[in-house]
């Protein structure tokens, strides 16, 4: 575009026409809910400005696809329910602002798990009564994990270059993960939340999903921004850069000490091989590799769900009854899906959604003591502890195993969750890049650093990256042979 031998508008029509024949013909990957119908209208515009010599930065006129949570003026916002099918925004979520600054085209909204795979602990990743089943695009009977299950398949089956997800714990990573790709979850207020529908105001943040570390550090520039009205947004005053890819160095692992948190409960040998070879590759790098214990770790499960319970309650009311939507609580949504069970809930219940709505106000003692504990088990004795004990730059952990068949009917039983989950609750950075296949079917390497520390996870994730060469385009194979 810079040469002038492409446009925005051509770009942009060559994404949506790759959409029909992907997406919508072809493998149908389910992966791409509704399409912009301004998105031409909008890469002219960029077009026009890059004639007369005023490009944004190196977003401009680059196509993105926004997940079904985020506010996106004048679009369903649904987090893939039926039940606020009619919620359309008037304004833009304050990400989005900051990403049409940027000068991105808005390509159009991915499907997700419904409600953030925050409804029911039976659920299915990638499934949402609004936009049905989405496929992993390397082996179509596969899962495509969640919750950003839509945004992380449209990267790899190159239905944008870039997609935007969201995570409270391990909705970026984990689809990342089993679809190969980059997917990056910011440092808790980072990225502004206003305009996400929520989960978990601790937890929660908007993040960058693409198919190599320099993509998604393009993007993350676009989104980051301080946002005085999001309760952890002061907390980034100061930390918000207005670009990431200068930190795409080759050598950035050379001198950095880093260390090996070795997850693997029920992951296949497939993944403690490729984990073994990073190491080994990071090592003739220049690092200095040590292997962690984390004597927390999972014993803030209990407390991380409570505060996400009252959480959830809190925020969503707040959102719903703010929104254009006819639901204007989570109890008229719970009345909604029951009052149509056939077509919202055919596969699991809303059984998470009953326990939240037991819960009380964020003043009861109870909620208050679940924060703490949660913080202080996963971040300052969990994986703070561990990077302060050691002197690490960063520790790498198995993201996941390879993608599990779907199954609507018993929901997730068959993924290999890794040790993503710290950074998760800790509210630190945290980002997966591609590093193996087991039987066709990729998993990731996470790196986890402490907080406002994106700069140096993006350099030692593009150094890693640049080293293994991992990332395998996906096949649309329909199965695998048993």
């Amino acid at each position: 575009m810079i040469a002038g031998t492409l446009t925005s508008r051509a770009l942009t029509q060559a994404y949506l026409d790759r959409i029909a024949a992907v997406d919508d013909s072809g493998p149908q990957l389910n992966a791409v809910l509704d399409l912009n119908p301004a998105a031409l209208k909008e890469a002219e515009a960029r077009d026009a400005e890059r004639k007369t010599g005023q490009s944004r930065g190196p977003l401009h006129g680059i196509p993105v696809l926004i997940k079904d949570n985020i506010d996106v003026g004048g679009m369903i916002n649904s987090a893939g329910s039926l039940a606020i099918a009619d919620n359309r925004p008037k304004a833009d979520a304050y990400l989005i602002r900051r990403l049409r600054e940027s000068g991105v085209v808005i390509l159009g909204r991915t499907n997700l798990s419904e409600w953030a795979n925050f409804r029911s602990n039976n659920s299915t990743s990638g499934w949402s009564s609004r936009g049905g089943q989405t496929k992993n695009p390397h082996v179509l009977d596969r899962n495509p994990c969640g919750s950003s299950a839509g945004s992380a398949v449209a990267a790899a089956a190159s239905l944008a270059p870039v997609a935007v997800g969201t995570e409270t714990d391990g909705s970026i990573i984990c689809p990342a993960s089993v679809n190969g790709v980059v997917g990056l979850k910011p440092t808790v207020g980072l990225v502004s939340r206003r305009g996400i529908i929520p989960i978990s105001a601790t937890q929660d943040t908007a993040g960058p999903i693409g198919r190599t570390v320099a993509d998604v550090a393009a993007l993350l520039g676009g989104m980051a921004g301080v946002d005085d009205r999001d309760p952890a947004g002061r907390s980034a005053a100061g930390k918000v850069l207005p670009d990431y890819t200068k930190f795409l160095d080759r050598n950035a692992l050379n001198g950095q000490r880093i260390g090996v948190f070795r997850r693997t409960a029920g992951m296949p040998a497939d993944v403690d091989a490729a984990i073994k070879t990073a190491v080994a590759a990071m090592q003739k790098a220049g690092a200095t590799i040590v292997d962690v214990q984390m004597p927390t770790y999972g014993q803030w499960n209990g407390a991380e769900f409570d505060v996400m319970l009252y959480e959830f309650k809190d925020g969503l009311n707040n959102y719903l009854a703010a929104s254009n939507s006819a639901q204007k609580s989570l109890a008229a949504v719970m009345a909604f899906n029951r009052a149509n069970a056939a077509r919202v809930m055919p596969f699991f219940g809303q059984d998470i959604f009953e326990q939240a709505q037991a819960k009380g106000p964020l003043t009861d003692a109870a909620y208050v003591k679940a924060k703490a504990t949660a913080a202080q088990l996963a971040g300052t004795d969990g994986l703070l502890a561990a990077i302060a004990r050691d002197k690490l730059s960063a520790i790498i952990t198995p993201s996941t195993g390879p993608a599990w068949v779907i199954d609507a009917k018993r929901g997730d039983r068959g993924g290999s969750i890794g040790g993503y989950g710290p950074a998760a609750v800790a509210g630190t950075p945290s980002i997966n890049i591609p590093i193996g296949e087991s039987g066709r079917l990729p998993f990731g390497l996470t790196f986890m650093g402490p907080p406002f520390s994106e700069p140096q996870l993006i350099g030692m994730a593009y150094a890693l990256e640049q080293l293994t060469n991992a990332r395998r385009p996906p096949r649309f194979l329909p199965t695998l042979e048993r």
